[in-house]
């Protein structure tokens, strides 16, 4: 038993369902079932992954009860008809023989059941909606937009339900939980928020009827209950049910309040639910909302709203939403709540409620929050995560011990592909050197962490990782020819990341203009052949400005928490509005200065996921951070950038310093040497092509189940 997590790792009761831990795996749409509805191997796969990574419970997300009606996703898991019981007896058989259990989560799209609308058929709503205004496309990039919007597609057309379909509905909920129950799950989550039929009916954004299923609280939760009722009828008092409940509605003043929600959450008691998971949703047409309510940016978001239902009801409250699992255990022992549902950190880690009963946090591959997982669902493709390539991969990528384990692999570059591929190898028993120039591990991630603190965590990780292992780590050293016949290599594996020289700008050649690597080495303390020469006219500015100067190896990364000092005059003009761009960009706002961002296409924000970007573009705008599109022929002069604007205007722009984020290509030449040399020679990570984490991370996985 943890000691450190005494009650987060003590079972648990939710009605006659006994769990081993208080960990939950969170109902997610993960876009991994077959196309006819079923459970394939792919998601059986997935879900036995979370069972034996120690998860008590395992909510089967977005099951479709009307499926192919009401679905919101092209491979979602359909509980509609008995043909779909054999692949969810498969699923519960390979989660059960971990000790998890497994429910479903019972789901109607309504108003947001994508795949009818591409299907051609009829939208249920419980009322003609409001009209609003949407920023959600502003921030989608041409290939998200084409998925997103289907031009083949019918047009949308929307029915209010009428009483039989209603009826209907009810009548779908209840067969389903009934088929969950003969198929061998241990419960079922009524899927009652989230912008779908059921919290359609509860907002009385939504819901605008004038019979007896709107108007009051009571009337528009009437759907829920009578649900709730069937259900009953059909499995009897002791099988376990539960409902998701948005908790509130963030940014929709006339939407569903905490207020309505603890009210809700005493009638489903007294209709007879044995748990309430608390949620939230938001208004779909503001992007920046997309990472508020479900799916957090804000860590424990959602936290204040579980507490305030758990004082209203006496049956166990299920939380979620960015907590961590020293805060969980926490809440729990003081009574805030019961469970911990986790869904993005145990797609990064689902080992982590085993590490957690070991009492090894520290070894959880920690999650960015970068949003790759449900921007892979906004585009209708399957779930994947930036950090863990094994997430839907549970096979095809998992390691296995090498036969030939006296292999040697020399890996060149020490970031995140590098730390990757050799802590990886290591585990299938081949002998691993890992060559970096520099004094420490981490490449391009180091920078990226400071713009972005989460990185750091997986930063950390990926070092601990590589320092438990069995590899060789050789720093300040240069990989050649001759070292790499002296280690007696059998194959090398370069991992150097971009090359990011200057682009062609006019007037890029000035002491106030860094380029990428020059910024790095700039933040990091590194020694770039540029710098001396640049940072003399940083230092003859500070001093004209008054600040104190001393910029020596280390010395940002000791102050880089100050919201002042910076080795950068206040008037900033960064050139590229890709990841790198726009997150510097945020870095230096939040610090004072006044950043201007140039970018010669269309859209910002490539590299970055769709609901990461779209939150991002909205804190740079409530910073001050301009951002110019569609800017041609871009120069530099005298502390001044030049640009011809989308009119066929020439502009201005006064600045003190000039940061290019452009200019990052692959480089594969080392190994082309290598192997020129007679070196068996692979590459992985951003020396192919800039990929990011994800594409380091994926990479090297990728390669570490191949070798061998």
């Amino acid at each position: 038993m943890s000691k450190q997590f005494t009650h987060l790792a003590s079972p648990g009761q939710i009605g006659k369902l006994t769990l081993k831990n208080r960990m939950l795996v969170s109902a997610m749409g993960v876009n991994l079932a077959e196309k006819d509805g079923t459970c394939g191997d792919r998601i059986i796969d997935y879900h036995e992954r979370q069972a034996r990574g120690g998860a008590g419970l395992i909510v089967l997300g977005v099951t479709g009860v009307a499926w192919p009606s009401g679905g919101n996703l092209p491979l979602q898991v359909a509980i509609s008809d008995d043909r779909f019981m054999p692949g969810l007896q498969r699923l519960a058989d390979a989660v059960h023989q971990h000790g998890a259990k497994l429910a479903s989560q019972l789901h109607h799209g309504g108003m947001v059941a994508v795949q009818d609308s591409k299907e051609g058929r009829p939208l249920w709503v419980p009322s003609y909606p409001a009209k609003g205004n949407s920023d959600l496309f502003d921030s989608m990039l041409e290939t998200e937009f084409s998925a997103f919007m289907d031009p083949d597609a019918p047009p949308i057309e929307l029915h209010v339900m009428t009483q039989e379909d209603i009826d209907t509905l009810i009548a779908q909920f209840a067969a389903a939980a009934e088929r969950s129950k003969r198929a061998g799950l241990d419960g079922c989550e009524i899927h009652g928020g989230h912008g779908y039929i059921i919290s359609e009916f509860l907002s009385p954004m939504t819901n605008q009827r004038d019979d007896n299923y709107g108007g009051s609280l009571e009337n528009r939760a009437r759907l829920l209950l009578e649900i709730i009722t069937a259900i009953r009828a059909a499995v009897g008092p002791d099988f376990p049910l539960w409902v998701k409940l948005d908790s509130e509605e963030f940014g929709q003043s006339e939407g569903i309040s905490l207020a309505d929600a603890r009210a809700t959450a005493i009638m489903v008691e007294a209709a007879g639910v044995d748990a309430i998971t608390v949620t939230a949703y938001h208004d779909t047409g503001r992007g920046a909302l997309h990472s508020e309510s479900n799916i957090p940016h804000v860590p424990e978001r959602m936290v204040a709203n579980a507490i305030a239902i758990k004082n209203s009801v006496g049956i166990p409250v299920i939380a979620s939403g960015r907590i961590e699992p020293s805060a969980a255990n926490r809440h729990i022992s003081q009574g805030h709540f019961d469970f911990l549902g986790m869904g993005r950190k145990l797609l990064a880690d689902p080992d982590l409620p085993n590490k957690v009963c070991a009492d090894t946090p520290e070894q959880i591959r920690p999650c960015v929050y970068c949003y790759c997982c449900v921007s892979q669902i906004y585009v209708l493709q399957p779930v994947k995560c930036a950090v863990n390539p094994e997430t839907a991969y549970e096979k095809s990528r998992e390691l296995v011990l090498a036969s030939d384990s006296n292999r040697h692999f020399a890996v060149i570059g020490g970031g995140p592909a590098g730390m990757e591929v050799a802590h990886r190898l290591s585990a299938r028993g081949f002998r691993v050197t890992l060559i970096e120039s520099g004094d420490r591990l981490g490449g391009t991630l180091q920078f990226a962490s400071i713009a972005y603190p989460p990185n750091q965590r997986l930063l950390d990780w990926l070092r601990l990782q590589t320092r438990q292992s069995n590899t060789e780590v050789l720093l300040n050293t240069r990989a050649d020819t001759a070292l790499l016949k002296r280690l007696g290599v059998d194959e090398v594996i370069v991992a150097t990341g971009a090359q990011r020289d200057m682009p062609d700008i006019d007037g890029s050649e000035q002491d106030f203009v860094f380029s990428g690597d020059e910024m790095r080495a700039l933040v990091l303390g590194e020694k770039h052949p540029n710098l001396p020469r640049k940072t003399s006219s940083l230092t003859r500015l500070l001093v004209n400005a008054g600040v104190a100067t001393g910029v020596t190896k280390n010395s940002w990364l000791v102050r880089q928490a100050s919201k002042v000092w910076l080795p950068l005059g206040k008037e900033i003009t960064i050139i590229g509005a890709e990841l790198v761009g726009l997150e510097l960009a945020e870095f230096l706002a939040e610090r004072g200065r006044k950043v201007t961002v140039i970018e010669p296409s269309s859209r910002a924000g490539k590299g970055l996921y769709l609901v990461r970007r779209m939150r991002l573009l909205a804190e740079l705008d409530e910073l001050g951070v301009v951002i110019i599109k569609n800017a041609k022929d871009i120069a530099i002069a005298d502390h001044q950038v030049s640009y011809i604007n989308y009119r066929g205007q020439q502009r201005h722009l006064e600045t003190d310093h000039v940061i290019v984020a452009q200019g990052a290509t692959g480089n594969t030449e080392l190994a082309e040497q290598l192997e020129s040399a007679g070196f068996t020679t692979h590459t992985i990570g951003d020396c192919n092509g800039v990929g990011y984490i994800e594409g380091a991370i994926e990479s090297a996985a990728e390669l570490a189940v191949q070798l061998g």
